[in-house]
């Protein structure tokens, strides 16, 4: 089915779901595309017509102009869910780098994780589901890898002592421990949404054939790219950022071995990375320090 950018993009703008504010901060980004690009059908728009349109684009700032391809892929993203695309395009596409011209600069962080503002946002968009919102928790709570939480099965995990086991990298098996709020979200999804009748902890039901299996990487996928689109601040942020999360906010809390064997690194190097401390993180780690001392 052939389909137009202008059209697709209307598509796009008309999901069910999204906000007021987030809808005019789409429309914002794309108008200028339409302008150019709206009659063309997406099958003809190639990857070097989008990259010379992107490329055009040099009165924003580098951090906008990385908002603005976040949101046009997504919008491709998007395409490829509706059957009219088989492919994105623009995927994998590096980012703009900072101008030092235009007293851009770029930042001390090697490591992507959620910021405060960022978890808030994601907890409560999925506050009413049930499966999002527990295999969020877990991800956030346990630093455990997508792939060993949907491998999970009902023995793997003890939901009194709110730990499970998994299967690492190199086949090594390591218990992974969660919280409270982990715990309350993963027994409104087992009483509400799991399927019983599955020895898999996270389950979903095929639409066409009623058949209930293990819920794939590529559900989940699709379901964390429609979650993430809600929000603009949440653009760009990859399932994987959780696990960074994790290991961020542990970092000076306990000894790096014990975060490694929680985190399943094989090369101790690979945690030594979330050692160096960014000027964003070492701001909350200074706010922590002031509002300790001001006690004494």
């Amino acid at each position: 089915m052939s389909i137009t950018l202008a059209r697709l993009a209307r598509e796009f703008l008309d999901r069910p779901g999204l906000s007021q504010n987030t809808r005019k901060s789409y429309e914002f980004t794309l108008i200028p595309l339409l302008k150019e690009h709206g009659w063309l059908s997406v099958e003809i728009i190639t990857r070097q017509t989008m990259c010379d349109y992107l490329n055009a684009v040099t009165h924003i700032h580098h951090t906008t102009h990385h908002r603005h391809q976040a949101i046009i892929q997504a919008l491709f993203n998007f395409a490829v869910e509706q059957g009219y695309l088989s492919n994105n395009p623009l995927s994998s596409l590096k980012r703009r780098k900072p101008d030092a011209d235009k007293g851009e600069h770029g930042t001390d962080e090697i490591i992507r994780y959620l910021s405060a503002e960022q978890l808030t946002i994601l907890y409560k968009l999925v506050a009413t589901d049930f499966r999002m919102n527990a295999l969020v928790r877990l991800l956030h709570r346990t630093g455990a890898r997508i792939s060993e939480i949907l491998a999970l099965n009902l023995d793997n995990i003890d939901l009194n002592a709110k730990k499970f086991q998994v299967i690492g990298k190199g086949n090594k098996r390591r218990w992974c421990f969660y919280s409270d709020d982990a715990s309350i979200a993963m027994q409104k999804y087992f009483q509400n949404e799991r399927h019983p009748h599955s020895k898999a902890v996270f389950t979903a039901k095929q639409p066409l054939t009623g058949e209930i299996t293990r819920l794939s990487y590529r559900r989940f996928h699709k379901c964390w790219s429609d979650l993430i689109a809600q929000s603009p601040i949440l653009l760009g942020v990859r399932i994987h950022d959780l696990r960074h999360t994790f290991a961020t906010e542990r970092v000076g809390l306990m000894g790096i071995e014990t975060l490694r064997a929680l985190m399943g690194h094989e090369n101790i190097q690979t945690t030594l990375r979330y050692q160096k401390v960014t000027s964003s993180r070492a701001e909350e780690i200074a706010q922590l320090a002031f509002n300790t001392l001001a006690k004494y």
